[in-house]
């Protein structure tokens, strides 16, 4: 082993971040850097030695097989036109008032994020469904996609999400907990970009036209259209909250009522259903090709302490925890501009889990004690919320939001600047958002604690 490791260890995060700079997918780089760093601790016989079994046992699991599950429920739904469903019924909803077309986009955001979990997914797929409509009504460039591009970050937190498994995952902590958890930050994200959009069209009045009122029967008609979308949202996750079943059953039973769903409507046909599990096979790959990298990454760094050394060094510099979690949930901010969300919190939360840890008081601190004054349970429920909340932010955060590009790809009439600046509005609602919940934790921990009680 070389004379110093945390010297090669922070050599191998540089690397890291250099190669993901250089557009190399973070799959790749991370088994590279990984296997890299090993091969310089240990020898490349220990690489090979951990290739020969690392898979196997990495991906055996009965946890990952929620993943490709709630992938393909989303791909189906896609199919099915949930998302047009969803939105001609929060449009009959909302549209007849000013700004309701955006507000209807941001409902129907919600709705499909909870059935997709992915914010890309959500912010492309009903970027093209709402901003045809949000064209036709003369909304501003800026309060059409900034809205769209905000919308897009609940797919991430709303329930069930693919990003809160992996976390769940990583620092093993309960799914179904951390299922429970998201549910009251989410909803305040719904209401707060709900009352953006109705100051923002109160003080430019122009930017957001009402729309005309939906009569009777059209009202009816698409309002039933969404009730299949809400059953199935209910049945997988009221399932999961009462303990009727586990996420990985509840995620089979959404994926056959989504396909039953799209057959009787005639949406869904073979190729459909083929494209689906294409999508779902080359999506799960990628996730289970960055979670390899990633446990390569975790062994390399375990060989040279760097997680461990940075904990006990941070533990040493005199700042208050709260004030260390606010720097870490910053630079989480800041990671979010520059990868998508499941790259980051792979690779961030392997060294930041251990730093919380180490600042609460060690595995066994108790919620009387020091740190932030609650159990190590508490807090991987806790800071996982905050954590995907402030991931979100990064995805609409100026210059980079990816959200933002998603949506500009697809509004080619309407500049990027334009579409940052309606986006200010929900990202200084999402700031007020992280502050209540870093000030009130029993916003997040309320609800685990009265239906796991």
């Amino acid at each position: 082993m070389p004379a110093d490791p945390i010297l090669l260890g922070s050599l191998g995060l540089v690397a890291l971040l250099v190669l993901i700079a250089l557009r190399m997918p973070i799959g790749y780089a991370m088994i590279l850097v990984g296997a890299g760093g090993l091969s310089l601790v240990a020898g490349p016989m220990l690489v090979l030695n951990q290739l020969k079994t690392l898979a196997y046992g990495q991906f055996a699991t009965y946890d990952l097989s929620v993943i490709p599950m709630f992938i393909l429920m989303g791909a189906l739904a896609t199919k099915a036109g949930f998302s047009q469903a969803l939105f001609r019924g929060t449009n009959a909803w909302f549209g007849w008032m000013r700004g309701g077309t955006a507000m209807a986009g941001i409902a129907a955001c919600a709705g499909f994020g909870a059935v997709s979990g992915s914010s890309l997914a959500t912010a492309s797929t009903m970027g093209k469904v709402a901003l045809p409509e949000l064209r036709r009504y003369r909304y501003s460039g800026a309060l059409a996609t900034g809205s769209l591009a905000a919308g897009g970050v609940l797919g991430i937190l709303i329930p069930p999400s693919v990003v809160l498994i992996i976390y769940a995952i990583l620092v093993e902590a309960n799914i179904v907990t951390m299922f429970m958890a998201a549910m009251i930050p989410g909803l305040l994200a719904v209401v707060f970009f709900l009352l953006t959009i109705a100051i923002y069209v109160a003080i430019f009045p122009e930017s957001g036209p009402a729309g005309g009122a939906a009569d009777r029967a059209e009202f009816r008609a698409a309002s039933i259209g969404v009730l299949p979308v809400l059953a199935i949202f209910a049945l997988v996750l009221g399932g999961i909250y009462g303990g009727l079943y586990n996420p990985t059953p509840a995620a089979a039973i959404g994926v056959f009522l989504v396909w039953v769903f799209g057959l009787v409507q005639g949406r869904i046909t073979w190729t459909g259903i083929r494209e689906s599990l294409v999508e779902t096979a080359s999506t799960t790959g990628m996730i289970f090709l960055i979670l390899l990298g990633a446990e390569l990454m975790k062994i390399f760094m375990s060989r040279v302490r760097l997680p461990q050394f940075t904990a006990e060094w941070i533990g040493t510099v005199g700042l208050e925890p709260f004030t260390i979690l606010l720097l870490l949930l910053l630079a989480l901010v800041l990671l979010g501009c520059l990868m998508d969300s499941l790259s980051m919190i792979l690779l961030v939360i392997p060294f930041f889990w251990p730093v919380l840890v180490t600042l609460n008081g060690g595995p066994m601190q108790g919620a009387e004690g020091s740190g932030f004054g609650m159990s190590t349970d508490d807090l991987k429920i806790w800071f996982g919320i905050l954590a995907l909340v402030v991931v979100e932010l990064g995805l609409i955060t100026p210059p980079v939001g990816m959200n933002v590009f998603v949506i500009s790809a697809l509004a080619t009439d309407t500049p990027m600047s334009e579409t940052f600046k309606g986006v200010v509005p929900f990202f200084l609602a999402e700031l007020f958002r992280v502050a209540l919940l870093l000030a009130f934790p029993a916003l997040i921990l309320w609800l685990p604690r009265v239906l796991s009680g």
